[in-house]
């Protein structure tokens, strides 16, 4: 499973996590808007303006009036976060007037299709080089809003997902920067935040998304640097073999299992150094078994041709890792 690549805007992203709930608004009908506006004092073009709506920023509908609508806009929810700042457990809102055009409610027809064609549009241009700016950010919020609005609709497991790998990955790539992401245990350094992949998997249990959800949590029990010591490529193996064992119908089970193969084959390398040669005699049959599964169970996927080319080099007795692989 390949990774999206985004074009991350330097900053804070403030993400409106969950609906904002009030009393006033609890019977309110909600929306969200797929372009761009600006929220004015009074349904006019010539009225002051108030502030600007992204895309995907939460909308509690007050009244319409012609061509405008009376909002108050979420532009950023309460947080309840340890470490959060004032600010940031206040949230912020604004109320205004802004033009329709843009608006999809959560009744809207065929309102869950029309925001996730628009994450979709902002995903592609974020990984873009010259993409829009701050498309990666559009896209998340439009993605986790079309599951908050409508967590019913046959396209909310998948927008959340989608919504939960955006912020995981704009995360890791700050989180790998550090210092701190060489240090071999993982509990040493930055952890990417498991809350909405943990959502996945609650709300949508069984699904290809929950099954893909899992497989990315994965990744903050990862080691940083092996430093040529058996122990860690070991357990990173068993994780991957057993994610394989629980979900069979999981489509990274050819991704965990090549991940594994790999660790095995350099443990081969490793165990030859502590000396073991018991053991780097054990991984390489193990390898061996994992790069054939991965071949008979999937096919004509790059993941089976890289796993019949990491076959080869064992067999072939070809260095996978340490000062002897290229």
């Amino acid at each position: 499973m390949k990774q999206r690549l985004y074009t991350i805007a330097a900053g804070i992203l403030f993400l409106a996590t969950f609906a904002l709930t009030r009393p006033a608004f609890a019977d309110a009908v909600r929306g969200t808007i797929v372009h761009e506006e600006t929220i004015r004092v009074a349904p006019s073009a010539d009225a002051a303006r108030v502030g600007d709506v992204k895309r995907g920023n939460e909308l509690i509908i007050i009244q319409t009036s012609r061509d405008w609508v009376q909002v108050e806009a979420i532009l950023r929810a309460p947080s309840n976060e340890e470490g959060a700042t004032e600010d940031e457990v206040e949230g912020k809102a604004i109320t205004g007037w802004v033009l329709n055009r843009s608006v999809v409610q959560s009744t809207t027809q065929d309102g869950d299709r029309i925001i996730f064609g628009e994450a979709a549009d902002s995903e592609d241009q974020a990984s873009r080089r010259r993409g829009r700016r701050d498309a990666a950010q559009d896209a998340l919020r439009l993605y986790y809003r079309l599951y908050d609005l409508m967590p019913a609709s046959p396209l909310a497991a998948e927008a959340l997902y989608r919504a939960a790998d955006i912020r995981w990955q704009i995360e890791r790539s700050d989180v790998m920067t550090r210092p701190s992401a060489r240090e071999r245990d993982s509990y040493m350094r930055g952890q990417m935040k498991e809350d909405w992949m943990k959502l996945v998997i609650k709300k949508y249990p069984t699904t290809k998304w929950a099954d893909l959800a899992a497989f990315r949590l994965l990744e903050n029990k990862l080691c940083g640097d092996w430093e040529g010591l058996s122990k860690c490529p070991d357990k990173e193996a068993e994780l991957y073999e057993n994610y394989a064992k629980d979900h069979p119908q999981s489509p990274a089970v050819a991704e965990a299992l090549y991940d594994a193969a790999w660790r095995r084959a350099a443990l081969i390398e490793i165990y030859k150094n502590e000396p073991n040669q018991k053991k780097a005699a054990e991984s390489k049959e193990r390898a061996l078994s994992l790069t054939q599964k991965v071949i008979s169970q999937s096919g004509q996927s790059d993941w089976a041709y890289r796993a019949e080319r990491l076959s080869f080099y064992i067999q072939q007795g070809i260095a996978t890792y340490g000062n002897a692989s290229d």
